[in-house]
This record gives C-alpha cells, structure tokens and sequence, in this order.
C-alpha cells in the first residue's frame, strides 16, 4: 500500500462496498494545497493526523494547531485498539505498523509548550488592525503610529511600546498631523482602549521577545523525518481573534521569508489550519484580497496550505479555487445553508458515474471520506468514497507527564521560554521625556532663555521633547536680538529633519531601510 513519492490516505470501495484501490496524495502536489471539511464527529481529526503523520514520514516538516487537546497523542507510539485494527483489515492494511514522530509543542501561553511571539513591528498595522477589530479611522492611526516608529528608529516590541508611542502622538498631534497626516485624538483613545482589552485577554503573552524563527518549525530530524509543530490552542480559541491572526501572521512570516522554489519534488512545510472559518469570519475585504494573494504565492515557495473547517462555505470561493487536495468527510443537510453546502460540494468534484456525489455526502460514515488529489500533470483524480487509514500514532492526548517530558528533550528547549525586554519605543521615549523635563528645569533655574538644546549634531528630535525648537538670532533696529523662531516656520520642519536624520542613522546602522511586505509584517 505503501509507495515512494505518494502519501497512502486510505482504500476506496466499489458501489458494492468491496475493495476497489488505494488513494494516495502525491508528494509533488502537497504544495498545491486542500482543504479538509466535515461536520463534527465525521473524522476530521484523525484524517489530519493521517496527513501530519505521512508528510512527516517523507521529510516534510508540519505545522498544525491541536483545538481540543487529542492530536497531542501523535507524539507517543500508537496502541493496538479493536476499532484500529478492524479498520486496517477492512482496507487491507498489511503490515499496520505503529509508531511515534517528532514534535515540537508550541502555546502562546507557555502553559502546555514553548513560547511563542513576535514584535508589534512584526505583525504590522494591518493584522493589528484585524486582531483590534479597528474601524478605517483607527486603521489610519496605526498605519502613522508605524511610520513614524520605522522612521523614528522607535523599535515596537510589545504592547506597552506601542501604548507609549499613541501617548506621544497624541500629545503632539497638532506638530505630527502636518508632516504624517490628521492624528485624531478620539482614535487614539480608542486604540489605547483596545489595546487594555487585548491585555486582559492575554494577548501580551503574544508580543515581545525572543521572537518565533521560521527555521525552527521547518526542521529536520537525523533520521530524515519532518518534525510536527504542534501549537497547544484549547484556550487560545478561547479568543478566536487571537488564534486566527497569529496563523495569518505565521503564514505572512512563512511567505516573506522563505526564497522561491518553484515546484519541488516535496513541500519544504505543510501547514494545517484547523478551525478556518475564524480567518475568513468578518474579514475585511482588503484582508481577504492580502490573504488570497498570499496563499496563491507562497505555493512556490515550497508550502502547502491546508485548511479544516466544518463547512466548505466557511472558505471564500477566491481561496477556494486555489486548494487542489480534497478530503471531504459527511455534511449534514438540515438547513437551507447545509444543502446549499452539500450542492455546491458535489459540483466542485469531479464526477464519479459509479454515485451521485450529492447523495453519498450526506450518508459517509465516520472515518469515511470522498477523497480527490491532485494527479498526473495536476489534474484533479476522480472523487473516490474513501476509508481513511487509521493511524500510527496514539489517537488521543498524551498525558501531562509525557508531554513534559517531549518539551524537556525538544530541540527548541530553552531559547524562548525566558522573556527578553531589551530597550525600545517605551524606554527610548521615556528617557527623552525625562531629558526634556530636565531641560526645562535647568532652563527656569537659569532665568537666562539659553538654549537648552544638548550638544552632538548626530542625534535626532521629535516634536514634544524640549528640543523641536531653533532659536535665531535676528538684529532689530535697535540691535537686539529677536526672540527665537519657531521651528514650525522653518522651510524644512523639525519632523522632516528629524526623519531623515533618523533615515540615515538607521541606514548606516542596519545598512537598508525598513521595509513591510505584502501583510505589514516586516522583510528581514
């Protein structure tokens, strides 16, 4: 049953339930992505465990969300079960095999696997934007508050960063408004708003440092195996926000950073995304054309996308199109919206003449499937009534104990379990807040109108920080000197002169400017 270069998914069956041939998903078109649909307790678990598993078994590494706590399991050999071993006789399975596969437990928490974050920077205006829920007034602001941290040098790390660079706009919106455009003070107070509401949530456990590298959910083990990231999200779907931003900004990473393969002879990742309809669910539009762009591209870059959901209505049709790979487990068809699902499913297949598609959809037991891959110059196979194999690994959820015991022994196992809080946008603008207040205190104990204004022609301003102003000798026909001009008047404003100080500071340091891709999150 098992073949170089295929994934085996499972026996099809003839019209008189007897065996009919083995489907398989061939490697060379795991990068052209699929979609896994079912209505609860119709299998969907399992088939995902199937396909972590054999990517894995080639080489491929795997990314995968575990929703309610049981595909944990797959790290741990599987067990001889009645209902297991029943389903390998009944497609002919011989040898069934059990085994176990490399993991690597992930949790936004840290509760049940290894840290995961990312910067502000990272994740960019507009996945903040769609994680806040932010109107286009608010989205605007965010948009500037951005700008002027790239340009600033101003490095947005985690959320009490970016809550001090709202405060500082919002407190020189007037001098800010006439360089980046109108800052609104209302919008402002809005984001900060937000911002608490993500906090309580637990949403500052997502930013900061040390941030996710791409290369450590992509490895390899010695024996040639792919290892399965697995991300602990029973109480991230608890904010379902959240959990669908963080996979759309994992996926962003994943294209922004990895090089163009063309098609390769495997995926270099397989990236499962369980519980899609929370990506698509109130999803702007422009988000929804950034989403669709991205999973059109980043097919060559090596990675195939997979998404599982409940219903193929919860996928729009635009990202539909784009999934070659079909696991369709049993639909119920009580509602006009239900029918209108098992319709619609039916015509994308290609037809069967041994069974009305319509029909079998809505009778397929559990761990049955209608099954269609990708095959020959990638044309879709005919749609096949498919038993999906059982698989190797347990089918259950491994025990705290085991669990503690694959984290201590993962090769990840302490590079991103300990926060880092190293200086940025909070720190920098708080000591130049403090230097303006001294300034200004030196400047009344003197009584003299000095300049107060610190030496070093290197540095850069900003506007609010005791320093946006130049003063300007000027005779008078008397022959004394005129009061001090405003910056404002200048033919190039204190903000433009700023930026570009900072631009070239920036520049000379890091040796390239800031630059956002396709989703805001930033190119490395």
């Amino acid at each position: 049953m098992l073949q170089p270069g295929m994934l085996y998914l499972g026996t099809s069956r003839k019209p008189d339930d007897t065996l009919d041939k083995g489907e398989y998903l061939t490697l060379k078109y795991g990068n052209r992505h699929g979609l896994v649909t079912g209505a609860t307790g119709t299998g969907k678990t399992v088939t995902l465990q199937v396909l972590a598993e054999g990517f894995a078994s080639a080489g491929v590494p795997v990314f995968c969300a575990d929703i309610k706590g049981d595909l944990s399991g797959i790290a741990a050999r599987g067990e001889p079960k009645d209902f297991l071993i029943k389903r390998a006789a009944e497609i002919g399975l011989d040898p069934y095999e059990f085994n176990q596969f490399p993991v690597i437990f992930w949790d936004l928490y840290g509760e049940k696997g290894h840290r995961v974050r990312t910067t502000m920077s990272e994740m960019g205006p507009l996945l903040l934007s769609r994680l806040m829920n932010a109107t286009d007034a608010q989205e605007g602001v965010l948009n500037i508050a951005f700008k002027i941290a790239d340009e600033g040098g101003l490095p947005l790390l985690d959320l009490k960063d970016l809550r001090a660079l709202l405060t500082y706009m919002s407190e020189n919106a007037s001098a800010l408004s006439a360089t980046v455009g109108l800052i609104s003070k209302a919008s402002v107070g809005s984001i900060q708003r937000e911002l608490l509401i993500l906090e309580q949530q637990g949403a500052e456990h997502f930013f900061g440092e040390p941030a996710l590298k791409v290369t450590d959910i992509m490895r390899v083990t010695p024996d040639g195996r792919g290892t399965i990231s697995v991300l602990a999200a029973d109480k991230l779907m608890m904010n379902p926000r959240l959990y669908g931003t963080f996979l759309l900004w994992l996926l962003s990473e994943l294209f922004e950073e990895l090089p163009e393969v063309g098609d390769p002879e495997k995926p270099r990742l397989v990236f499962f995304f369980d519980e899609a309809h929370l990506l698509f669910k109130d999803a702007p539009k422009v988000l929804l054309e950034r989403i669709e762009q991205v999973v059109r591209l980043i097919r060559s870059k090596g990675v195939g996308v997979y998404f599982v959901t409940q219903n193929p209505l919860d996928v729009p049709e635009t990202v539909l199109a784009q999934l070659g790979n079909r696991v369709q487990h049993a639909l119920r068809a009580y509602t006009p919206r239900e029918q209108k699902a098992v319709k619609t499913t039916a015509e994308t297949f290609r037809p069967n003449p041994d069974f009305d598609c319509a029909e079998v959809i809505t009778t397929l037991s559990t761990g049955e499937a209608l099954v269609s891959t990708l095959e020959g110059k990638g044309a879709p196979s005919m749609v096949e009534r498919t038993l999906i194999r059982p698989p190797s690994a347990r089918v259950g959820a491994l025990t705290e104990p085991e669990r503690a015991q694959v984290m201590a022994l993962s090769p990840v196992a302490g590079l991103y379990d300990t926060d880092v809080d190293r200086e940025s946008a909070y720190e920098i603008l708080a000591a130049r807040a403090a230097r303006a207040s001294q300034q200004a205190e030196a400047a009344r104990e003197a009584e003299t109108g000095a300049d107060a204004k610190p030496s070093g022609g290197s540095r850069w301003t900003l506007p609010g920080f005791g320093d946006d102003t130049e003063p300007v000798q000027k005779p008078t026909r008397a022959g004394t000197a005129a009061k001090p001009r405003s910056a404002g008047y200048q033919r190039e404003t204190v903000v433009e002169a700023a930026m570009k100080t900072v631009a070239r500071t920036v520049a000379s340091s890091l040796g390239r400017a800031l630059v956002r891709g396709i989703l805001g999150s930033l190119k490395r």
